[in-house]
């Protein structure tokens, strides 16, 4: 019997509006079964329709973040099944960009293939001094192109293709450096800061930055003057909302904002 048919390959914690979500599946670094896929869907999808949860925070188990997908199940599966496994991952993938609260990576250790891809996906990620970052499916005649899509629109075009071309692993500072990570500290500081950063999330306004977020991504794919337009009718819609006339109110008055979504 294998771990995964008797523990949790996902453990889930709740407080104080914010939900981690930390992968568990320590002895096979974190791989991407089809089973932790299926639960990271389902606890998004929850957490979407959830107005207790602010802020999600991706964490995980053991030394390494995640190591992509299984390939030990991967290799076993109908081309089908190939097909659906991975439609299901890049259902997940998107679901962190689709859901209204913003999602934090807490990158401890090895963040690989879909795991880099995970952390790319992700609104925020911080990282220990201790992690690594790489797309190497070249090394085994397998390229990364899943992975090259959240990668390319995270990071500037020739850093992605080098990740993508070499397979090398870069380090947290590098990472940072390019994009892919927003925060890097030392390791000892990983959870603390991470925390940190989600309580500050937590403070604002859930409408305000469910809004935000949702508007930020889709004027990614609109052209200049498109995305323009859409910003501007979106800042006409919020400065109508409650969060911005309580907001408004509150710099005017010189006081701190209660915001009426808390």
């Amino acid at each position: 019997m294998t771990p995964e048919n008797h523990q949790a390959v996902l453990l889930t914690e709740k407080s104080a509006g914010i939900l981690r979500l930390t992968l568990n599946r320590p002895g096979q670094r974190n791989a991407l079964s089809g089973k932790l896929i299926d639960e990271l869907i389902a606890q998004l999808g929850a957490a979407e329709q959830d107005n207790a949860v602010r802020v999600v925070v991706i964490a995980a188990m053991g030394t390494a973040f995640c190591a992509g997908h299984d390939l030990t199940e991967m290799i076993a599966l109908t081309r089908p099944q190939r097909q659906q496994l991975l439609g299901r991952c890049s259902e997940m993938m998107m679901a962190l960009q689709r859901i209204p609260q913003p999602v934090i990576a807490q990158v401890q250790g090895v963040a690989t293939a879909a795991g880099c891809q995970l952390v790319a996906s992700c609104d925020l990620a911080v990282a220990s001094s201790h992690a690594r970052f790489a797309t190497p499916g070249v090394d085994i005649g397998l390229f990364c192109s899943t992975p090259a899509v959240a990668l390319s629109r995270s990071v500037p075009t020739k850093q992605a293709l080098r990740m993508l071309f070499t397979g090398a692993p870069v380090d947290a500072r590098w990472a940072q450096q390019i994009g892919l990570v927003s925060d890097v500290v030392e390791e000892v500081d990983l959870e603390s800061a991470t925390a940190a950063l989600a309580e500050q999330i937590a403070s604002k306004s859930a409408a305000c930055m469910g809004s935000g977020k949702q508007a930020f991504y889709r004027q990614q794919g609109l052209s200049l003057d498109q995305a323009y337009a859409d910003a501007a009718a979106e800042m006409i819609t919020n400065l109508d909302s409650a969060p911005a006339k309580e907001g408004i109110a509150a710099f005017l008055e010189k006081r701190k904002p209660v915001w009426p979504d808390c």
